[in-house]
């Protein structure tokens, strides 16, 4: 059984997360990317490494291209699809508990199923999974998702949320916003960005026009979105769809840095959100369209209760949230994830069994706070103590300079420790910050 994976980057979640449970699963899998190189080295040490294929994953046309000839039997199969690497495996599917006629009728080679956890190709997964007629994220649900500006349009105009915004396409003069009757402060970003990049709140429409320049200089191709700034407790909620069934498996409260960045500095998983506060997202993500597979939506609520979505993320938390919701709930995350876009049904129950989890966890990371280059700083390390489990992982190398960002690359590593009181786990991180040191020379 194959899995075209279609990534840009290397992360994580899939390293550590995504392959090593296809491998479980029995599945052969094949990772797309227009990067093949770090790839390749990403997981050059991986007990199941998988093949990596050079393809433009941006356009969903030339994906199905590459996978129709990758797959199509004979000599010339695949000879037009780049680069590979990785080794074919053997697949039992009795091992794997797939049903038996999963694949009745399907070409030797076919893809059994098409994914990503990449914010940027949700939309091309959906229309290629989709083509050769395999479980698939609707596509116009991924791109309202992406689009911050087509989720706001979409919310309004199916009366479950009306956020003032307006766009300000590639290009055009930011002026022109002092004419829309904003309410400020306002938060002004990318209309299709990621990781707090180049999202700032400003103050009033001079500093607005100041603002958009600034950025429309650094990415000169992108719209703006300019939309009023949503005051309350920052939370998320992590769902989990069969195509049947859409499954909650908990979520977190969320802490920033302060105004008018917003980095992601600590979050704390909360079992059950209260089901007020659940039914009002859960609802928007009905409007939205979106069930299968898993979606990391973030929202606050407001003193009134009132829950308002921020941004809608059609994947797996990052930054490796995911790996400690796994451990967390005790379940096998990355392996459902898989299975529901292989077709499979996931456990009636599961949301039940992940709210009922005895534990509690702490993810912070520590932040660069000015340019230069990392001199100091830990390696990789784990430990369990007093019953509570810490880990941490490196996110920038040691030697390397940098700007100061001030948005989510400026992360020099992450931490996160799971156990069964959040006073504990909290204690476990503030220890190893305190026991530790990350060095920037400018």
């Amino acid at each position: 059984m194959r899995l075209y994976l279609l990534a840009l980057n290397p992360t994580d979640s899939v390293t550590q997360g995504f392959l090593p449970a296809a491998a479980r699963l029995g599945l052969e899998v094949t990772v797309l990317t227009d990067h093949a190189e770090p790839h390749r080295r990403a997981y050059a040490e991986l007990e199941s490494a998988p093949e990596v294929v050079e393809c433009d994953v941006r356009d969903f046309r030339e994906v199905i291209g590459l996978i129709t000839r990758h797959h199509t039997p004979g000599p010339d199969a695949g000879r037009t699809a780049g680069p590979v690497t990785g080794a074919a495996r053997a697949v039992t599917i009795a091992d794997t508990g797939a049903d038996t006629d999963t694949g009745a009728g399907r070409a030797a080679g076919a893809p059994f199923a098409v994914f990503s956890n990449s914010d940027h190709l949700q939309t091309q997964t959906a229309l290629v999974a989709g083509y050769f007629g395999l479980p698939a994220k609707d596509w116009k649900a991924a791109l309202r998702a992406k689009n911050k500006g087509e989720l706001r349009r979409h919310l309004a105009a199916a009366g479950v949320d009306t956020v003032r915004s307006v766009e300000l396409d590639p290009g055009q003069d930011p002026s022109v916003l002092g004419e829309a009757d904003l309410p400020y402060p306002v938060v002004v970003k990318p209309r299709e960005g990621v990781a707090s990049e180049d999202v700032t709140l400003v103050a009033d429409a001079d500093e607005l026009v100041l603002r958009c320049k600034e950025i429309q200089h650094r990415r000169p191709g992108a719209a703006l979105v300019v939309e009023e700034f949503l005051d309350g407790q920052l939370c998320t909620l992590e769902t989990l769809g069969d195509g049947r069934r859409r499954h909650v498996l908990g979520g977190f409260r969320t802490r920033l840095s302060p105004p008018p960045h917003f980095i992601e500095e600590v979050l704390e998983f909360v079992p059950a959100h209260p089901d007020a506060v659940v039914e009002q997202v859960l609802a928007q993500l009905d409007a939205i369209g979106v069930g299968l597979g898993a979606c990391h939506t973030e929202f606050v609520v407001q003193p009134d209760g009132r829950a308002r979505i921020i941004e809608v993320n059609y994947r797996a938390i990052g930054d490796q949230c995911d790996l400690m919701l796994a451990e967390i709930l005790g379940i096998p995350l990355f392996e459902h994830i898989l299975t529901a876009h292989l077709g499979r049904e996931l456990p009636a129950d599961l949301a039940e069994r992940c709210a009922a989890t005895p534990l509690r966890a702490r993810n912070e990371v520590v932040c660069a706070d000015r340019a230069g280059t990392l001199t100091a700083a830990p390696g990789p390390y784990d430990e369990e103590r007093d019953g509570v489990r810490l880990a941490y992982r490196p996110l920038r190398p040691l030697g390397e300079r940098h700007e100061h960002y001030r948005t989510n690359r400026d992360y020099l590593g992450v931490i996160w420790a799971v156990g069964p009181e959040q006073t504990a786990v909290a204690a476990a991180v503030a220890r190893f910050v305190a026991a530790n040191r990350w060095e920037i020379t400018p």
